[in-house]
């Protein structure tokens, strides 16, 4: 009778842990998911790795008011610009992942890693992909005394004048330096790199004539070519841009596979849950289909996008890649 009772005794014990972890183990599972189903419930931080006014956080600044709106709970820009952006990269990669500080990326994310040796973080297994929202061409924009109106004329001109056409850029290994090395292994011309500290005297200088030619983001170009100081001859888009349509893309004018332009897309920290991932990229979604977000991209040679975290996570991968043979293909070395 005492050994039945003790026996009792300690089933009744083990069916009172069994329980009592079944009920952790269940409220656990419930706080997550009533964790992420009440996401945001507080203000989202948007870091931006570049300083203000800058084409990433014109784009950031752009979306922000409709997303806010969207999710409830306002969106904060914070600008942590330099070293070619990866000191907010990495702000970020370090943030925790409960989807309260998220990033905003642009054509640098994918091509630092093949310009810089050693970058602070993994640029796929440290971030997950929510949205791209918008997709930026660059464009081919030449001196206007320079006597071309076409990219058929500038590489025919720039055949006949082997290393004699100088081309300004941002600086090493930005952009403009890498689409021009890129371009010219495609067209088969020589021309010689004049770099910057910045994409704004780079683009004061080609006005002013001393350098022939730039590859730079279609926002910084658009209004010098409305006032006739620079001429587009190409950009980079797989169609024309609604901002400068009588602009024919670098396909259209018989180059092949010669697409260039920039992707702004947001990420999270590695390990954020899937379903404030979800509710982010459906509030891009939203806000990119919002007619005043829409025309302020398009006012600003961007074509809005509104991508699937699948489709973001696949472009990205592409685009380190293609930026990792071109840098190879034209002997340029990580630094």
């Amino acid at each position: 009778m005492q050994k039945n009772t003790a026996k009792h005794s300690l089933l009744g014990l083990f069916g009172v842990l069994v329980c009592s972890h079944c009920i952790v183990m269940t409220s656990s599972a419930n706080a997550q998911a009533i964790s992420s189903f009440d996401y945001p419930r507080k203000p989202i931080r948007l870091v931006v790795p570049f300083a203000p006014g800058g084409p990433v956080d014109i784009v950031a600044r752009g979306v922000a008011p409709k997303m806010s709106q969207i999710l409830g709970q306002q969106i904060i820009v914070d600008n942590r610009g330099g070293a070619g952006s990866t000191i907010g990269t990495e702000m970020a990669a370090n943030a925790p992942p409960d989807g309260y500080t998220l990033l905003l990326v642009s054509g640098s994310y994918v091509m630092n890693p093949a310009m810089i040796r050693k970058l602070p973080y993994d640029s796929i297994k440290d971030f997950a992909s929510i949205s791209i929202i918008a997709d930026v061409p660059s464009a081919l924009a030449v001196y206007p005394p320079l006597p071309v109106r076409n990219l058929k004329e500038f590489i025919a001109l720039a055949k006949t004048r082997p290393g004699e056409l100088n081309y300004s850029s941002p600086g090493h290994g930005a952009l403009g330096h890498l689409a021009a090395e890129w371009f010219s292994s495609m067209a088969g011309v020589k021309m010689v790199h004049v770099p910057y500290k910045g994409a704004g005297p780079a683009l004061v200088d080609l006005i002013a004539g001393h350098v022939q030619l730039l590859f730079a983001a279609m926002p910084g170009l658009i209004q010098s070519a409305r006032d006739g100081k620079v001429r587009m001859i190409a950009q980079g888009g797989k169609i024309r841009s609604q901002s400068a349509p009588d602009v024919p893309t670098f396909e259209e004018s018989g180059l092949p596979g010669f697409i260039l332009s920039s992707n702004f897309g947001i990420l999270a920290p590695a390990g954020t849950p899937r379903p404030i991932i979800q509710r982010v990229s459906s509030a891009v979604a939203g806000a990119v289909t919002d007619p005043t977000v829409n025309n302020r991209l398009a006012s600003l040679g961007a074509e809005r996008v509104g991508s699937t975290p699948e489709e973001h996570t696949a472009f990205t991968k592409s685009e380190i890649a293609k930026w990792m043979k071109v840098t190879r293909d034209a002997h340029i070395h990580p630094e």
